[in-house]
C-alpha cells in the first residue's frame, strides 16, 4: 500500500490524492516524440490508485505492449493551490522525489490515432511508482538539480530540472489556474528524452541530487 515517505522511511501527515502530470516539459523528449512545442501546458491526470512505492520493486503489465519508463521529478503538495501565483505555490511544496510516469506505448499510439484520451495507457493502477520525498529544506535550488535513470548499470536519461521548459514554480502556477491541487496532491513536471521500454527483472538506479534510489521491475 503507498504512502507518502520522507527521506528517513517515516510517514507524512498528508492525504492519498490525485496525479497531476506535464507533458513535453523537456525539448530534448519533445524532439524524440516529435510532438509539437504548445503555449499551453499539457496536463493529464492519474488517480490516487496509480500511486506505489518505487523500491524496492514495482510491477509493469506484461501483456499490453511496450511499458515505458519516464523519469519525473515528483513534486508533493502541502497547502491548497488555486489560482495561485508562482511565490504562493514554492511556499506549498512539501518538497520533491522521483517517479516513473509509466506508459503502455503501443495503447497511447493506437489512442493518439483515434483521437481518444490517453487514460488507459497513462493512468492505469500502480502506473507511478514514487521514492521517499526530500524536503525542500533539504534542497538547495529545486531549478538545478542533477538526476539520472540507470537501467541494467546503463544510463538511459539524464538531465537538469534547469531544462525545463516551465520551472516547478511556473507550472503549478499554470495548473492552479485550471483547477484546484490539495494537500496531498502530487505533481509529476515532465521526463527528459530516454523513454525506452522495460522489462521484467531490470535493475534501476535513479540520482536525484545527491539521493539515489534502487529499484527492480517485476511483471504482472
Amino acid at each position: 500500500m503507498y504512502q507518502h515517505l520522507d527521506i528517513n522511511g517515516k510517514t507524512i501527515d498528508l492525504p492519498l490524492g490525485k496525479v497531476v502530470c506535464l507533458g513535453g516539459n523537456y525539448a530534448d523528449h519533445i524532439k524524440e516524440m516529435s510532438s509539437l512545442v504548445t503555449e499551453e501546458a499539457v496536463v493529464f491526470m492519474k488517480p490516487s490508485t496509480a500511486l506505489v512505492p518505487l523500491t524496492p520493486s514495482f510491477a509493469i503489465p506484461t501483456d499490453k505492449g511496450a511499458c515505458h519508463n519516464e523519469t519525473e521529478i515528483a513534486v508533493l503538495i502541502q497547502s491548497k493551490l488555486c489560482k495561485a501565483d508562482e511565490q504562493t505555490c514554492l511556499a506549498a511544496i512539501w518538497g520533491l522525489a522521483m517517479a516513473q510516469d509509466l506508459t503502455l506505448r503501443d495503447v497511447q499510439k493506437r489512442l493518439k490515432s483515434q483521437g481518444r484520451p490517453w487514460e488507459r495507457a497513462k493512468a492505469f493502477d500502480a502506473s507511478c511508482p514514487v521514492s521517499a520525498f526530500i524536503p525542500m529544506d533539504n534542497l538547495t535550488d529545486i531549478q538545478n538539480i542533477d538526476f539520472s535513470l540507470a537501467v541494467n548499470g546503463e544510463i538511459r536519461q539524464a538531465s537538469n530540472s534547469a531544462n525545463m521548459e516551465r520551472s516547478i514554480a511556473q507550472a503549478l502556477a499554470e495548473i492552479s489556474q485550471q483547477f484546484t491541487l490539495l494537500p496531498g496532491d502530487i505533481v509529476l513536471t515532465g521526463t527528459p528524452a530516454g523513454v525506452a521500454n522495460l522489462n521484467p527483472n531490470d535493475q534501476l538506479t535513479l540520482k536525484f541530487d545527491q539521493y539515489e534510489f534502487k529499484t527492480s521491475v517485476l511483471g504482472n
